[in-house]
């Protein structure tokens, strides 16, 4: 018969092993280790799960069929067929149903199923066994491992390790791997088992031989926390039916050896497990502990095996919102049903009873107007909506931008009798640009001097919308009337308000009336059924006063050319200031504001400019060959007014300025070889073609030519050499240098040439007033050697 593995196949095999179990231990057993103790249960689930997995990546929609080998299809009366068999037929059976589809490059869960483990003696605590090979091909994050036999794990490593010296195992362990990405069974094999050994089903869980006349009953324990009855209080017993009187009961683990010590104690005579006293299920919701038999020596007789306890809730905690106060907004004409905010309350009694099935309500609203109920809150969410209608949820006829709302938020699914707890959600209604702002007149009007710049005149808006927002700030532009762009529109930040400013002077005589076009708009677009109007625009009436201006240079600045030295009372220029008072007859006078140098003089009524002393190119008056004096021209207007122009004389140079020679002092060593002792160089504070190039030559003294020479090296520069060694002393060498300007200019200086004793890189020289005649005397020295001969 062909059965649909994930349904019929999965019943059937479960059926012939709760069959065979109930021969093997007995179906008060069985109820035991697969229905009360629910830890202990769990292999039970790995056994169920591990033939569950064989099949469910075979859906009926690859391989829509198989056939049940004979052993697991058979009635529950075929009894005489063992565990391991039906394991076998099992096995045969998922070989059987292999799908045809095709290998993916990555299959979640285990790379390889089975696994074998070689028995040679008892396996110690911590030795690795086996590497299973394992992967969710999602880089195997927070992946679980559960093996069948409690005495055993799978560490990070993949390894299977005992968790515990096991003397004793049976011949198949299962081991479960899940996480977010696979879910899948891997099977490991024991070989080498002693022949007696009895291949149960309690073998295949791991639950050790099966010993029908001595077994250790260890039935899950169920305590309510928060008991006020008299402390210690028998909450269990653990049962074994043949303890002799040299055996007593031993607990371990947390709660009773361990962190939390001393909640849990047994008796070690009856079993009766009592708790010590009262228990918070949100402290700790459950405690797994260990029974086992010794003798009064501690030799371990019997176990360890699990005790589960669990600790059920009450409920003891009432709803805690994260936060007292929730701020949440919704625009204006909002649809009905638009969710403003959520509000989150948390209990921390068990999420899976009503104790934490929480349920919420709005229980006031503040203000109730225009309706006590604008807002509605999710029971089970805690979304806050609207229930208002767009239309009355305008914020500009609502009597309150902001909403004030009492949340409760009630466990035990809002019954009467569950706990609350309450925040508050605070709700503003925010804006929208429905309204578009308007002049306050159609018609403003200003008043400004001529001449003059800054704010004239502030224009006055109306908008509705919030006054914070993009929706009511104001943006003023000139759409008209202002073609040289003299005036400027800006936004006052403090009062919305436009204020209107000449940026550039206004003239009377030119243009005495401005009349100006302005149009206001949002920073924020407005809605799509709203417009700006009429209302949106204003003409603004500019009036110009007359002002009596100033006398206005033309051109300002003046620039002429003048050779300097010439003439006291030459003439140099013609000053020009007209009068913008066209309208108005007025005479001019001129007078000299600044004249650095005092070197010019002006007619007060015709305004022409002449030397009143000679001009010099070379004075610190003058720079970049430009000398500057500024003039005022006075009108004779009611007050008078004033104006000011700039004069600009470029001078051309006249030679007259003698060149000169730097440096004025040379040194050289008595004993030098080498002659040379200075190069020299012209100045000249003429231009040219009046300075450079110079020639320098000896002065005119008889005899200069026998003791020195002047070479010239370039346009400007010549060197001063000696034509025999000199003693120690200071001499004075007159020369003489000459420019290039037309007539040219000479000069006869002097260069102090210092003949001193130079010992170790130091030059020792004589004081300045040692031997100031020494040229006479260096003359007079040959003279008197021709005498004596």
């Amino acid at each position: 018969m062909l059965l649909h593995l994930p349904t019929i196949c999965y019943t059937s095999a479960f059926a012939v092993i709760e069959c065979n179990v109930l021969e093997e231990i007995g179906m008060e057993s069985l109820e035991f280790h697969c229905r009360g103790l629910r830890k202990r249960a769990r292999v039970c689930v790995f056994l169920l799960t591990a033939f569950q997995t064989f099949w469910a990546r075979y859906s009926p929609a690859t391989t829509p069929t198989c056939q049940l080998p004979s052993s697991v299809s058979s009635s529950s009366s075929s009894s005489s067929s063992s565990s391991s068999s039906l394991i076998q037929s099992l096995t045969v059976a998922h070989i059987g149903c292999q799908q045809d589809g095709r290998q993916e490059a990555c299959v979640p869960g285990f790379q390889v199923k089975q696994y074998q483990v070689a028995y040679s003696g008892p396996f110690q605590k911590g030795q690795p066994l086996i590497q299973v090979e394992f992967d969710d091909c999602a880089g195997n994050e927070d992946v679980a491992f559960e093996v069948s036999d409690p005495g055993f794990q799978v560490d990070e490593d993949l390894n299977l390790v005992p968790q515990r010296d096991v003397p004793y195992s049976g011949p198949v362990m299962f081991i479960h791997g899940l996480s977010a990405h696979a879910d899948d069974m891997a099977q490991v094999d024991i070989t080498g088992l002693p022949l007696n050994t009895p291949h149960a089903l309690r073998d295949i869980l791991g639950l050790g031989s099966y010993r029908p006349k001595r077994s250790l009953l260890v039935p899950p324990v169920i305590v309510t926390e928060n008991q006020r009855t008299s402390f210690p209080k028998v909450i269990g017993r653990v049962i074994s039916s043949e303890k002799s009187e040299d055996h007593i009961f031993r607990l371990t683990g947390p709660g009773a050896d361990q962190d939390p010590k001393g909640l849990f104690t047994i008796d070690i005579n009856t079993g009766d497990v009592s708790v010590s006293r009262s228990l918070d299920r949100e402290a700790y919701d459950s405690y797994e502990l260990e029974v086992s038999i010794t003798d009064f020596a501690g030799n371990l007789v019997e176990g360890p095996t699990l005790l589960l306890i669990t600790v059920i809730d009450q409920n003891d905690n009432r709803p805690i919102f994260k936060e007292t106060r929730y701020a949440g907004e919704v625009l204006e004409g909002s649809p009905t049903g638009t969710t403003v905010m959520r509000m989150t309350a948390f209990d921390a009694d068990d999420p899976t009873t009503d104790n934490a099935a929480l349920r919420y309500d709005i229980v006031r609203q503040s203000p109730d107007k225009p309706s006590p109920n604008m807002f509605y809150i999710d029971a089970e969410k805690g979304d806050i909506v609207t229930v208002i209608s767009p239309t009355l949820l305008d914020r500009e006829t609502l009597p309150t931008t902001t909403y004030e709302l009492e949340i409760v938020a009630k466990d035990m699914a809002g019954s009467e009798v569950g706990l609350k707890g309450t925040a508050t959600a605070t709700i503003t209604i925010t804006d929208k640009n429905d309204h578009a702002p308007e002049f306050t007149y159609p018609l403003f009007e200003a008043h400004v001097h001529e001449g003059l710049t800054g704010v004239v005149v502030n224009l006055t808006v109306e908008d509705k919308d919030d006054p914070t927002t993009g929706a009511c700030r104001a943006i003023y532009s000139i759409i008209n009337g202002d073609p040289t762009q003299s005036f400027e529109i800006q936004t006052n930040p403090d009062n919305n308000e436009g204020m209107l400013s000449v940026v550039k002077p206004l003239d009377y005589e030119a243009m005495a009336f401005h009349k100006l076009f302005i149009k206001v708009e949002n920073e924020d677009p407005l809605v799509p059924d709203v417009g700006y109007g009429p209302s949106s625009t204003a003409t603004v009436q500019v009036t110009v006063l007359d002002f009596n201006e100033g006398p206005v240079f033309f051109p300002d600045p003046l620039t002429v050319t003048k050779m300097e030295n010439i003439p006291v009372g030459s003439f140099v220029a013609s000053l020009n200031a007209t009068d913008p008072d066209i309208l108005q007859i007025q005479s001019i006078r001129y007078t000299i504001l600044q004249d650095p140098a005092g070197w010019l003089s002006v007619n007060p009524v015709r305004g022409t400019v002449n030397t009143s002393a000679s001009l010099d190119r070379e004075s610190p008056y003058v720079h970049d060959n430009k000398y500057t004096a500024v003039f005022i021209a006075t009108d004779d207007g009611s007050p008078p007014a004033t104006g000011t122009g700039t004069l600009v004389i470029y001078l051309e140079d006249y030679n007259d300025n003698a060149p000169y020679v730097v440096p004025s002092v040379a040194r050289v060593c008595e004993d030098a070889h080498d002659m040379n002792v200075a190069i020299v160089g012209g100045r000249d504070k003429d231009l040219a073609p009046n300075a450079a190039p110079f020639q320098i030559e000896l002065g005119k003294q008889p005899g200069l030519d026998k003791t020195w020479k002047v070479t010239r090296v370039n346009s400007t520069h010549s060197q001063i050499m000696l034509l025999h060694s000199l003693k120690k002393a200071n001499y004075q060498l007159p020369l003489v240098i000459t420019d290039s300007g037309v007539p040219p200019l000479s000069n006869n200086t002097e260069v102090k040439v210092q003949v001193c004793v130079c010992k170790k890189n130091r030059m020792h020289c004589s004081s300045a007033h040692t031997h100031s005649a020494s040229l006479l005397v260096l003359l007079a020295t040959p003279l008197l050697a021709l005498l004596c001969l």
